[in-house]
């Protein structure tokens, strides 16, 4: 491969990146080099899960699947957002169900089922959606309870590397503090494609000089990845075509 062509830059938490990559198609993984640079990094909170009086929980993320299933032992009803938070709960031995692929989602199915008992939202320090509040607003008994800390961190040498010499980079983009948090650290003259999972996440992403913005139809990593497929084959056939001089 060549070490100046382009190459997919992940900054989602190391396991998240690689399940990510693993989605990828296995010729795409074969010419693309993956830098992992992990922007966020998760840790448990040392706190006790108590899941006593509680009738079903709430996971929005996979950090919260791992970390709730790590921290104690019993396995009730999941709502969760998302097919893949959804099948690591199941995997985990929750009872997990599907409520749609954004929290807005969530809420309104909910609200549609109208859950009877207490509802408890397992998220990290820096939540969005305000998931536990707008249930609670609406009559279903629902708490949240930060479980894990997503602390930021600085690029690797390597992504450091590339980033300062300008290689081409695809960067997928989960979530607008990750986002932000990039674009807080990335020089401006970086040659970048940026893939954001949502609007919210476009929002704060840089406007860089030279480089390309694109938002996924949907907020799953299965419409990213499709994303990433389009931007890299273009990126990567404009790289193999001979020169005219």
């Amino acid at each position: 491969m060549n070490e100046n062509g382009p190459a997919l830059l992940m900054t989602r938490p190391r396991e998240a990146a690689q399940r990510f990559v693993e989605l990828l198609p296995s010729n795409l993984r074969a010419n693309l080099p993956i830098i992992y640079s992990p922007l966020l990094e998760i840790s448990a909170l040392p706190i006790m899960i108590d899941l006593g009086g509680v009738d079903a929980v709430i996971f929005t993320s996979g950090e919260g699947v791992r970390v709730a299933s790590d921290g104690q032992p019993l396995r009730i009803r999941a709502y969760c957002v998302g097919e893949r938070t959804t099948k690591a709960a199941r995997m985990a031995g929750w009872d997990a169900q599907y409520s749609g692929d954004t929290a807005d989602a969530l809420i309104a199915a909910l609200r549609a089922d109208a859950p009877g008992g207490n509802l408890l939202h397992l998220h990290g320090e820096y939540t969005r959606g305000a998931v536990a509040k707008r249930l609670s607003d609406t009559g279903i008994s629902c708490t949240g309870m930060a479980i894990y800390r997503q602390e930021l961190s600085s690029f690797t040498a390597e992504a450091d590397t590339a980033l300062a010499t300008q290689r081409p980079l695809i960067v997928p983009l989960f979530s607008p503090r990750t986002a932000a948090h990039f674009a807080s650290l990335c020089p401006e003259n970086a040659h970048l494609s940026l893939i954001a999972m949502s609007e919210q996440v476009a929002e704060v992403m840089p406007r860089l000089q030279s480089g390309a913005r694109h938002v996924s139809k949907f907020p799953t990593a299965e419409a990213m990845v499709e994303l990433v497929c389009d931007v890299a084959q273009t990126w990567l056939r404009v790289e193999t075509e001979p020169s005219e001089d």
